[in-house]
């Protein structure tokens, strides 16, 4: 599946390049098309995901380079929580009201590292994701770029002209340099587990900080709504897969 990871590959990428171009998403109260996207990525996490993750620690139980995580694949989860946890903090507490309500250089660029770095790891797991057949992908695929609109979404509220001018292409560029990465590198399998351990607590946090905040008057019924859609396509998946 290449050419299909590949295209996939320049459709997320795609996403960070246009999705500040979508002026229907900037607006308060929260966009409904947010929040639809916001549950329909949280959906996947616990409907698919996690479960893979549970599969998964028999898998790092083989590995004997990492028996440290045997039994405990959740703390890696924990792990990619904390850390966008404390880049959201980061980011608030270096926004200057009087400069524009931006962040500080340092703060942009250590907050687009890092998901670069996320990125990384997601077009790394279009190519060598746990047992991903073509279906799998797709939904893989379709998740994260609904995820990508809310990240995008959060990035240009802290960053503002930063992102615009320059962080947006880093994490377009990261995703196409994951897949590279994949279609060049295969890592042992334990690894690619700890990757989506992280990859779902990262997932979890920056889902929930763009939606739970008061001031972003976010929509409940449109996120149960996409969680809604989005679990019974996964549900519908799996039974026809069965």
């Amino acid at each position: 599946m290449p050419w299909l990871s590949l295209s996939l590959a320049f459709g997320l990428a795609a996403v960070h390049t246009f999705a500040g171009q979508l002026r229907f998403l900037d607006v308060v109260p929260r966009s409904a098309w947010l929040s639809a996207a916001s549950g329909a990525s949280v959906a996947y996490v616990f409907l698919h995901l996690l479960p893979e993750l549970a599969t998964g620690q028999e898998t790092l139980a083989e590995a004997a380079p990492l028996a440290f995580v045997e039994t405990h694949v959740w703390i890696v989860a924990l792990l990619g929580l904390a850390v966008f946890y404390g880049l959201e903090r980061a980011a608030l507490n270096s926004r200057d009201e009087e400069a524009d309500d931006t962040t500080e250089p340092a703060v942009f660029w250590l907050h687009t590292v890092s998901f670069g770095l996320y990125n990384v790891i997601i077009g790394y797991l279009l190519v060598h994701g746990e047992g991903m057949t073509t279906t799998a992908l797709l939904l893989f695929a379709l998740a994260m770029g609904l995820h990508f609109f809310v990240n995008d979404y959060g990035l240009r509220q802290h960053h503002k002209h930063q992102y615009h001018r320059s962080g947006r292409w880093v994490l377009a560029a990261a995703v196409l340099g994951g897949w590279a990465l994949g279609a060049l590198v295969e890592v042992h399998e334990a690894f690619i587990v700890v990757l989506l351990a992280f990859l779902g607590g990262g997932v979890i946090l920056n889902v929930l900080k763009e939606e739970l905040p008061e001031e972003r008057e976010s929509r409940f019924w449109p996120f149960a709504f996409g969680a809604a859609a989005y679990a019974g396509l996964l549900l519908a998946t799996h039974s026809v897969g069965t």
